[in-house]
């Protein structure tokens, strides 16, 4: 295997197994923002909710387009999903 192809291979978004290949194609299909690759490859829809790829996946998205990262638009950031047992919603 080559480089190139190792490369292309690392995983972006560990939650979701999403590897810079993947993110790459979005790139070129038309996404211009984190939350359009989200869109396009469920990057940063894991239980970390896209605080471990946010910043990665724009930083590719930068280097694709050529742009200054300041000009990549995040994708809004949500509280990591963990269970909860009912009986802390409850008064006693």
């Amino acid at each position: 295997m080559s480089e190139h192809n190792k490369e292309e291979d690392v995983l972006i978004c560990r939650c979701n197994e999403v590897p810079l290949s993947e993110i790459k194609k979005a790139i070129h299909d038309g996404a211009r923002t984190v939350k359009e690759v989200k869109r396009r490859t469920r990057a940063g829809m894991g239980l970390c909710q896209g605080r471990t790829c946010s910043k990665t996946i724009a930083r590719v998205i930068a280097t694709e387009l050529q742009i200054p990262i300041d000009q990549v638009e995040l994708d809004t950031q949500r509280i990591p999903v963990r269970p909860v047992k009912i009986r802390n919603f409850i008064d006693e």
